[in-house]
């Protein structure tokens, strides 16, 4: 299931940015962010892609989705010019930003080299 991050849920899930000046992913399992606003049609089309692969990868990806217009701050945190934009985080290394509605085979293809997830 997509769960909708605010500000506090983003600190304590995905990055503390008050605590910590280097990345430091507080998550237990690779996630991916969806940056989004419901007036967006390039959204709307991705929004049923995630909803499938939150059930097809149950257990071994969190899928957290940010509106942009309710967190405003969390989007210029990240640098938002476009959405969608999707935020790809394995556990060890660096996040990967992917702006655009990515199709279902992009998604899984990068949760394998992204994420090291199959």
């Amino acid at each position: 299931m997509l769960e909708h991050l605010t500000m506090e849920t983003f600190k304590s899930k995905v990055f503390d940015f008050e605590k910590n000046t280097e990345w430091k992913f507080e998550g237990n399992k690779p996630a991916v962010i969806d940056f989004y606003a419901d007036w967006c049609g390039p959204c709307k089309m991705v929004a049923p892609i995630l909803e499938e692969l939150s059930k097809e990868y149950d257990g071994k990806i969190d899928i957290y989705k940010v509106d942009t217009e309710a967190e405003q701050e969390l989007a210029g945190l990240f640098g938002i010019r476009s959405i969608p934009s999707i935020l790809f985080i394995p556990m060890d290394e660096k996040p990967q930003m992917a702006a655009g509605a990515l199709p279902k085979d992009t998604f899984k293809q990068a949760f394998a080299d992204v994420l090291k997830v199959s």
